[in-house]
């Protein structure tokens, strides 16, 4: 009993040191956020605010186009990851399900886009943009931030789909279903897991992008909130209290898309248990 006990110590203990290495940034963050100023820049770390406040937040808030940017980030956010996933789902379900010439390297070549880096693009990208007149705008924004994540939702589901038995959809075909009701019916919330993964990936992706934004739209009006986070500085330097504070609002939405997501994948994948 002792030797079990022992042995299950060392993966609890270090489980806990790797959670809480991680997870300390992301306090240090949030609590510098209510800190006031003396406390942030005092030479012996203040690891908790006695007297919060939310000045840095109103500062954050406050600070000129910020709803402006949090329009275009969600705007430019939402599409991509709704269209990456429409052409993701139509196309995995062909890769999984149909045997065609050419499938392989159809396969191979969205495996080495998933692995090119982005930032490599960046300057033929802005050429494409200038020469079509279409800088400083936020459409091919959403267009690039759609490619830069389909390589993963279409590789990503394609495993969803493959994984799916054949048998659940000629079940429900034989029971006098089409091709499309049966995806619709039987396959379609088996995906739920699948889908919810691939959304979250995506929407992260977008929403911390910060390259191509940068080098597309100059203009504030169609500029998002990374770039945003970049505005805290004056002639004395950053205004740690105030970034502290923006970066906590920046990171909220995807703090609760990731709460909202994993408990519908798991609600997901216990339907689609039932069902099958």
């Amino acid at each position: 009993m002792k030797r079990s006990l022992f042995g299950r110590f060392w993966p609890n203990a270090t489980a806990v040191l790797l959670v809480a290495f991680f997870a300390f940034p992301v306090y240090w963050m949030f609590a510098t956020a209510f800190k006031k100023t003396p406390d942030i820049v005092a030479d012996t770390p203040v690891w908790i605010p006695l007297e919060p406040t939310m000045q840095h937040f109103k500062s954050a808030i406050d600070a000129e186009n910020f709803w402006t940017f949090v329009a275009n980030s969600f705007t430019v956010t939402l599409l991509a990851v709704i269209f990456s996933l429409m052409i993701a789902l139509a196309a995995s379900f062909a890769l999984a399900r149909m045997k065609f010439k050419g499938r392989r390297g159809f396969i191979i070549g969205f495996m080495i886009a998933q692995m090119a880096p982005w930032e490599v693009m960046v300057i033929s990208i802005y050429f494409i943009v200038r020469d079509a007149d279409m800088l400083n705008s936020l459409i091919p924004l959403t267009i690039f931030y759609m490619v830069m994540i389909l390589p993963f939702t279409l590789l990503t589901l394609r495993g969803f789909v493959a994984a799916v038995p054949r048998e659940l959809e000629e079940a429900a075909m034989v029971d006098g279903c089409s091709r499309r009701q049966a995806f619709i019916k039987v396959i379609f919330p088996l995906l739920a897991p699948g889908l919810m993964s691939t959304s979250m990936f995506g929407f992260i992706t977008a929403w911390n992008e910060f390259p191509m934004v940068l080098v597309l739209n100059k203009q504030v009006e169609y500029q998002t909130l990374p770039l945003w986070l970049s505005g805290f500085q004056s002639v004395f330097g950053n205004d740690w209290g105030a970034t502290m504070a923006a970066s906590s609002l920046f990171a909220i939405p995807v703090l609760l898309l990731f709460l909202y997501l994993q408990r519908g994948a798991v609600s997901g994948l216990s339907d689609g248990a039932v069902k099958g």
